[in-house]
């Protein structure tokens, strides 16, 4: 987040034009390096965090993990200082270009959220998983000989750039030159460079361009601001790295690049002072079943005039999630953890409610305007037409209405993967008016204990979060969808093999006792 010497520059711009006078192959042959922008044989400085990083980087997962163990029992370190050493290893180590890489970072926030939750002798359970997976990769990745992210130079006044100016690089998909745009909207300030960030994050869907940079921004505050420009980049180069794929396979542009500016002209909403009306539940109903059935373009136009009808965001972002919920609901068959389009459609609307807490108007409007087309894109496919989990065949089934019994028949559901059984009996459990935390406390174990394709500990924080920001009449729909997900994920591994835990909880829960 420091502005770079005019020294520095001046000899970048020096030993370019060297290079560019005599050839790059000489200039390789002479030990003179073409790489002097973005990968400078210069480490990142992490300060009083770089052991733990290289702790991270160089020890294979058992390892590690028997170490960081030892570390936690004498009080060396915390979890909070694990989890900023994982998320720099992780970001300097992929820099948001690997997708198992990418996956781990944004489950390190929830991990400690999840942690808090648990009895304080049972609190590291949840990071050691996720840094049993961030050691894993980053050993398959290369380890600490794999740096990803390095310095930038050669960053000038000139290059100044905002958010349009950031786009438009991206769009080229033009790493170096979308990297020091950043670099230097970043020297302004952190909330005007998360700003100017959203111009690119907005540009496609894929829900991990928005999780990833909605929990950096999270990591930030577990870090410090000084390593804000090391979490933030790697959205940059997420969709750089994007642009270059979509170009390279000849795929046409996103819809939501003709779309979006169509419907801030349309309904005004650049600039308009956004509303605080609180509509009822029938105009809620109306508006979830718009998203989820008119199509992706008259559903994010509909979204777009509520908010210049002065309907208040939060009010919007609700609608948006609970039709993303009924993708989790309403998936016809299959498994329904992991990447399927009801955990995507969820983490991904949750992703948005958060960032537009902290970004502008424009970025308010435009967040949300993204997260309804994403959704209803979602919600086009025959296989999510069907009627919503619980049918009433599956409620038939359950005759337990006592709040234990219901919650034994939950978990009994989940260890046979019934993925029907365990919905209804957490449709009837919130139906009857019994407390949410016994449901909560059940399937943050096995958010824990399971790996469900990389998505355990991000969704289960999802629920709790829209949980509790969703009006009490339709908030119960998402603990349902999070029992019929849960039961779906397992004893699954990542690649679909049954019978196995999430790697490394099992001896984490050893080490833990000894």
């Amino acid at each position: 987040m420091k502005l770079h010497h005019r020294r520095e520059f001046i000899g970048d711009v020096a030993r370019g034009m060297l290079i560019a006078g005599m050839g790059p192959t000489l200039a390789g042959e002479l030990g003179l390096s073409t790489a002097f922008a973005d990968q400078g044989p210069e480490l990142l400085e992490f300060g009083a965090l770089r052991p733990l990083v290289t702790l991270m980087q160089e020890k294979t997962p058992d390892k590690l993990q028997s170490e960081l163990i030892g570390k936690l029992k004498s009080g060396s370190v915390s979890l909070r200082q694990l989890v900023a050493a994982a998320s720099l290893a992780n970001a300097e180590t992929f820099g948001g270009e690997d997708y198992v890489g990418f996956h781990t970072e944004m489950a390190l926030l929830p991990s400690l959220h999840l942690a808090k939750q648990l009895p304080e002798k049972e609190q590291p359970l949840p990071v050691l998983k996720v840094l049993y997976r961030n050691a894993t990769r980053i050993q398959q990745y290369g380890g600490a000989t794999k740096k990803t992210l390095r310095p930038i130079h050669g960053s000038t006044d000139s290059e100044r750039g905002n958010g349009k100016i950031l786009r438009r690089a991206t769009r080229a998909a033009d790493m170096a030159k979308a990297e020091r745009l950043f670099s230097n909207i970043s020297n302004i300030s952190l909330e005007d460079a998360y700003n100017q960030l959203q111009y690119i994050v907005q540009d496609e869907m894929n829900v991990h361009r928005f999780v990833l940079a909605h929990r950096a921004w999270g990591l930030i505050d577990i870090v410090g601001n000084e390593h804000a420009h090391t979490l933030l980049r790697q959205s940059v180069r997420f969709c750089v790295k994007a642009e270059r794929n979509r170009i390279d396979n000849n795929r046409p542009e996103p819809g939501i690049r003709r779309l979006l500016p169509k419907i801030l002209d349309n309904h005004n909403l650049i600039g308009r002072k956004l509303g605080l009306r609180q509509p009822d539940d029938a105009w809620l109903d109306e508006m979830i079943h718009i998203i989820y059935n008119a199509g992706k373009e008259r559903a994010t136009d509909a979204v777009g005039a509520a908010l210049a009808e002065g309907i208040a965001p939060e009010v919007v972002g609700e609608a948006i999630s609970l039709a993303a919920n009924q993708l989790a609901l309403r998936q016809r068959g299959g498994r329904t953890h992991g990447a399927s389009q009801g955990v995507h459609g969820s983490d991904a609307i949750n992703a948005w409610r958060n960032m537009v807490k902290v970004t502008n108007q424009r970025n308010t409007v435009c967040g949300l305007l993204v997260a309804t087309y994403h959704t209803a894109e979602y919600s086009s496919n025959k296989d999510f037409k069907d009627a919503p989990f619980p049918h009433v065949a599956h409620l038939e089934q359950i005759k337990a209405r006592d709040p234990e019994a219901l919650l034994k028949a939950t978990e009994s559901a989940i260890r046979e993967n019934n993925q029907s059984r365990a919905a209804a009996a957490i449709h009837l459990y919130g139906e009857l008016g019994h407390p949410s935390k016994p449901v909560f406390d059940l399937m943050l174990k096995y958010a824990i204990s399971e790996d469900g394709r990389l998505h355990a500990e991000k969704y289960y924080h999802t629920v709790v979060e829209e949980f509790a920001s969703t009006r009490p009449a339709y908030r119960w729909r998402q603990l349902v969808a999070l029992a019929r997900v849960t039961a779906s994920a397992y004893g699954f591994t990542v690649d679909d093999r049954p019978g196995y835990r999430a790697p490394g909880y099992e001896d984490a829960c050893r080490l833990l006792q000894a």
